[in-house]
Formats: C-alpha cells, structure tokens, sequence
C-alpha cells in the first residue's frame, strides 16, 4: 500500500465520492490474523498501526520496537498470502506520552528517537501527538507550544525518512486513549473555529522550522466528531451536530479528519462519518473486546465438554492474572469490589487486553484450544454460545475451529467499517 492512497483520501470527498479507510490499533496477533484475512476478503488495502505505549524503542507494554511490530505484521500477511504492498502501517501517539512524567527535554528527546525508529522501520503514517504535558508544564499546553512540538518530531522523522517520506496527522483534540472513565451521555464537537486555528498555527511553524515541504504530507486533523466510549455506554455519532466543523474541509485543501475512539458505534454511524469527512477511522479497543467474547463463550463451551480436571478455567485465570498486576487498571476503574469485578471483564476499555501476553494468560488459551481441539463442538453447543458463528458453520463458510471462531467475532466488527469505508452516497 502506497502512501498515495491516503493523500488520496481528501481529493475523494472533493469529488463527491467520499470514501474512507479504518486503522486497526492492535498488537494481537489474533487481531492482526483477522484484519488481514478481511482485507484479503474485501480485495482492499489495509492501515494497521501501533500506539507509543505498545511499541517504541523501548519496547513499550508488548516489549516489540518498531521494527519487530513491522516484522510481525508482515509475517502475519506472508502466511495468509497478502501482498505486502497492500499493507501500510503508521505510528498512533507518537510524541511525548510515555514519558510525560519526565521534564520535557528529556520526553521530547525520547519522542524523538521513537518517532526516528519508527520512521526508519518503514512505518509511513504518523501520528504527531504532543498535546499532553509534560513534568513543570501548564496544563493543556498551548496551541503553539504544541505546534512547536509537534514540528519538532516532524524534523526529527524527516532527518531519517530517506527518499520515501511519510505522511503526517496532527491534530490536539484527542479522545482519552482507550475511552473515557466518567459517565458519558453526549459530547460537544471540535468548534471550527478550533480545528481551523490548529491547522493555521501548525502550517506556520511547520514553515518557519524549514518544513514547507513536509507540510504537504500532512493529510489528516484529529478532531473530537462527537463519539466516545466509557465503561458501559457508548455516544453516538449524531450528524447534525458536527456539520459546522466539517464545513472546514471544503476550505482545507489536501485535509481530511482523523477520528479516533469510533469503537462501538452502529454501522450507519461509520458510514455517515466517512460521508461527512471523517475519512480515518481508529479503532482498537472493539476489536480485543470481541476477542474475549469469544474466549469467554469458548470456555463457556469447555465447561460443558471437558472434564473439570483438564479445563483451562480460562476468565479465571485472568481475574487472577489481574488482581496480582494492577497497574493497567486499578485507576481506571472504580466503585467496590463487585463493579471493579465486572469492569475488570465487561469495560469497553477493555484493559484486560493489557494482560494476554501475561504467561499465566497464555497458558490458559493454549490449554482453552488444546482442549477444544480435541473435542468435537457439538453445533447445538455452539449456536448456544456463538449463534452467528453456528450459522456460518452450517452454512459452510466457517469451520468449527476454536481459533477461526475467535478471528470470526473480530471479523465481524472489521466488517461494519469496511462496508463503510467504500466510495458511497447517503
């Protein structure tokens, strides 16, 4: 995949044609087999990147650097016989946040080599997010202050991209990673008159750091269109509320919006943000969550097939694997013990995905699909558990495989956002 197809993007609107593509935000290799497998299935591109806290020159929380992300995802699509040149891969946060408890010469200096590793790794999407503050800074950081940034980590990456230059996202207004922790019930839209002054402020320092050329590539603005996730409820994107903001694209050459936290929303949703110009569209947290419906409903099945001395005892392995390590959500969820119990499971944030690589965890699944693989899942069994896999088994599209069961249920929610990202009108 050419970084031409995201520059792409823009011009599409300005056509009438608007068309879209969807970043799938994940290190699962399950989550990675199941976005490959669709888009061999559709005949289309694929966007897959990786976030500064799950891959950097550090090793981030999956312990892989850039270019081990880069290695797995193409050994992913060598097995599944996708055309590497269908697969671009881009780099989401890419600034200051993981080491923003540090002062912000020392955060920035890692940032920089973060971004030079993943510029040097082939990675072609970059996400330039310095809006968070750093250790002494005020608190948000100023537009300019994080244009100044941002261009920084701009230069750093165009000192290392070599003849084949990435392209750029910018934009400050980004959803809390992994989606909100307060109750929710609707949100309030990027002003305009916002978006229009970061993108006015960037294109300044951008040119006044010697970065005129750069600035061309710069192909998409993180904007709040409206939609987020908490814990247990989900607001919807409502198109008549971010119709001011999106007039900015008539005016915005080369520009479209980059929509993160769209997890969750209804498959009419996705096709009105690419309709409106929301051509980028992230999603990650569904995706995992799918994948433990389905482990949770597969063990569920273990319990009626396989004797009580052989099962995996899979979710209670990991609300074990959890309580020992708190880290990755005893901030996140509150409440007493019985609702931190079933956020530890249920949250659409998800932060149980941080705990499958645990070797308790992975032990667990391996026992999970030995076990299953070696008794037959009887269909009545099945369609109790996992109804629209047991009409796909009947109707011989799936086979009965624990792991194809799993990628089915990811495929399900990489379906409703690539039925949206085609050329359509509303």
């Amino acid at each position: 995949m050419s970084t031409s197809s995201l520059q792409q993007l823009a011009a599409a609107r300005q056509l009438k044609a608007p068309k879209g593509i969807y970043s799938v935000c994940s290190a699962h290799p399950w989550v990675l087999e199941a976005a490959i497998e669709q888009a061999i299935a559709d005949h289309s591109e694929i966007l897959i990147e990786a976030t500064s806290n799950q891959v950097n020159h550090r090793g981030g929380y999956t312990g892989m650097q850039p270019e081990d992300f880069r290695g797995l995802v193409l050994e992913i699509a060598k097995g599944k016989g996708l055309d590497p040149a269908r697969i671009l891969l881009g780099g989401d946060h890419l600034g200051p946040n993981p080491w923003q408890k540090q002062p912000v010469a020392e955060a920035m200096a890692e940032a920089e080599q973060m971004v030079q590793s993943y510029v040097r790794a082939g990675f072609e999407k970059i996400h330039l997010d310095a809006s968070m503050s750093c250790a002494g800074d005020p608190h948000p950081l100023p537009n300019e202050t994080v244009a100044r940034r941002a261009a920084a980590l701009c230069a750093a990456a165009e000192q290392v991209a070599g003849g084949r230059k990435p392209v750029y996202v910018i934009g400050t207004e980004v959803p809390i990673p992994g989606g909100a922790t307060e109750s929710l019930s609707e949100l309030t839209p990027t002003r305009r008159e916002d978006a229009a002054e970061t993108l006015a402020v960037h294109r300044r320092i951008f040119e006044e750091a010697g970065l005129a050329d750069a600035w061309p590539r710069v192909i998409a603005l993180v904007v709040q269109p409206g939609v987020e996730f908490n814990h247990d409820s989900v607001v919807d994107y409502v198109p008549e509320r971010a119709s001011d903001l999106t007039t900015l694209l008539d005016s915005a050459s080369g520009i479209v919006f980059e929509a993160h936290s769209t997890d969750y929303q209804r498959p009419e949703a996705y096709r009105a943000l690419v309709h409106d110009g929301f051509a980028i569209l992230k999603v990650g947290p569904a995706l995992t969550f799918a994948m433990r419906e389905a482990l949770e409903a597969l063990s569920l099945i273990e319990s009626e097939l396989v004797p009580q001395a052989k099962r995996a005892g899979l979710m209670d392995v990991m609300e074990q694997v959890m309580l020992r390590d708190r880290r990755n959500w005893e901030h996140h969820y509150s409440g007493d013990e019985a609702t931190q119990r079933l956020l530890r499971r249920y949250s659409y944030s998800d932060r149980v995905r941080y705990y499958w690589n645990d070797p308790d965890a992975k032990r667990a699944v391996h026992t999970l699909i030995s076990n299953l693989r070696q008794t037959r899942i009887p269909e009545t069994v099945l369609g109790t558990f996992l109804p629209d896999a047991y009409h796909a088994v009947r109707a011989g599209t799936l086979e009965p495989d624990p792991e194809a069961l799993i990628k089915h249920r990811i495929r399900q929610v990489l379906e409703t956002y690539a039925d949206a990202c085609q050329p359509q009108a509303l």
